[in-house]
């Protein structure tokens, strides 16, 4: 058996950013080999992995997955636009989508739970990153279920079925007719894609965002009378609501009328009273600082111009 010392450790680790123990073990099995270590890790997917992990990972895809009344909407991410084209990356992200209808929205829980095909999600994350090359983790996933009822959902920029940059699921509450409950619930869901809805209602919005807007309103007409201000900040508020919660917004296919008017005539149609109980929109990339770079400058720094 080849003597494996810390320097063979560190140029394998050096190549493939696997951790420490996995290189030591990969030249085991290799007898000392390291460009056979290379492949061995990477046939176990932990080539590259580690490598990447520091790389911006803002592209990637959204996806949706409905069973029943419940629905998962996961992101997936990567470094490049192009990923989202890949048929490997592609078929990721839907199993992981599918595998949250099991264990629910919680990353970790997803990660750790059995991916289809073998092993874990977590595992076929890495193997991946080891096989497309780039940096990709599962940043989030949220869940939406009814008793009964329908849970729609809406991909707008699809790159496949059920994938896109945007996905959006929205949770119908009633006993209504199934076919009609699918689709207000897409159309509600396409409205919301549009229209970036950051809560159901005014109960549902953080009340530091509504502080926010009042100090903004307030100081928009400082100088005027105390009873003033608070008339013009209470009709401001209301104009505010009617632009980002769901319900108070003016609906697109008809703007006229507003969501919560176009549900409760929709309740004829249905049969049944209908309840819209929830809604998750992901944007993917959104709120992930992405690193600027000056491709020229990369390109003379690697031809050392």
């Amino acid at each position: 058996m080849a003597n494996i010392t810390a320097a063979m450790v560190k140029e394998l680790r050096d190549k493939t950013g696997a951790g420490m123990m996995d290189c030591k073990a990969a030249l085991a099995e290799t007898n000392g080999d390291v460009e056979a270590a290379v492949d061995w890790l990477r046939k176990k997917g932990l080539a590259k992995a580690a490598k990447k992990s520091g790389r911006v990972a803002a592209e990637g895809l959204v996806a949706v997955a409905i069973e029943g009344t419940k629905g998962v909407v996961v992101e997936v991410n990567a470094e490049t636009d192009f990923v989202a084209r890949n048929d490997q990356f592609q078929a990721l992200a839907a199993n992981i989508a599918r595998v949250g209808l099991t264990v629910g929205d919680d990353v970790e829980a997803i990660k750790a739970a059995a991916y289809p095909g073998g092993g874990t999600v977590a595992e076929a994350i890495a193997n991946a990153i080891a096989t497309i090359g780039e940096n990709m983790t599962l940043r989030r996933a949220a869940s939406i279920s009814v008793p009964q009822g329908v849970v729609a959902s809406y991909i707008h920029n699809a790159a496949g079925e059920n994938l896109g940059r945007i996905g959006v699921l929205v949770g119908l509450s009633s006993t209504g007719k199934t076919k009609e409950l699918a689709t207000l619930g897409r159309q509600i869901a396409m409205h919301i894609a549009a229209a970036s809805p950051l809560a159901l209602d005014p109960a549902g919005l953080d009340p530091a965002t509504v502080e926010r807007e009042k100090a903004i309103l307030s100081e928009k007409h400082a100088g005027k009378p105390a009873n003033v201000i608070e008339k013009i900040v209470e009709s401001g508020l209301k104009t505010y609501y009617k632009e980002v919660c769901l319900l108070d917004q003016a609906f697109i296919h008809d703007p006229s009328k507003t969501v919560a008017q176009v549900l409760k005539e929709a309740e004829g149609k249905a049969g049944a009273p209908v309840s819209l109980t929830g809604f998750v929109r992901y944007s993917l990339g959104e709120g992930i600082e992405k690193e600027e770079t000056d491709f020229a400058a990369e390109v003379a720094a690697a031809v050392g111009g």
